[in-house]
């Protein structure tokens, strides 16, 4: 069941996703200012020694993180996936490492994303957040998501 949620969750993304990229008519003007709504604000440090596609794998992880809960590791397999967006794993890892991005808050994302599509137990909820076949969480991230989204009490 938990694998079947996953695999719903994965083609939501990719569909919004795909209607982010081609759904505007009107070209897109860059957007200089980082601030986002509460509760994270996700900014790039401002390393200049970026290559390209260093810079476009953060673009792409920003936009990752402005709809949906990421854990790190999670964040850089779906930018190197060749299901994501196929950036080399070296590109993809120094992108999502340069981003400030507070790793807690987006496992409340996830774990209130989750709690949003079905019911999971306190336990139930961390294994699938820190699972390597789930979102890959570290425990303590996976504990603080839960705790936060009310599934333990």
């Amino acid at each position: 069941m938990k694998t079947l949620l996953k695999w719903v969750v994965i083609v939501f993304i990719a569909l919004l996703l795909i209607g982010l990229i081609f759904g505007e008519s009107t070209p897109k003007q860059e957007n200089t200012n980082t601030e986002l709504t509460p509760p994270q604000q996700i900014t790039a440090s401002e390393d200049t020694d970026l290559t390209r596609p260093q810079k476009n794998a953060v673009r792409s992880a920003k936009q990752y993180l402005s709809f949906a809960g990421f854990s790190r590791d999670g964040l850089i397999q779906q930018l190197s996936s060749s299901a994501g967006d196929g950036y080399d794993v070296n590109d993809a890892t120094i992108a999502v490492d340069s981003l400030n991005v507070d790793w807690n808050e987006q496992a409340v994302k996830s774990a209130n994303q989750y709690l949003k599509m079905t019911g999971f137990s306190c336990n139930g909820l961390i294994e699938q957040l820190s699972s390597s076949a789930g979102d890959k969480y570290t425990v303590d991230q996976a504990k603080y998501g839960a705790q936060q989204a009310g599934a333990c009490s």
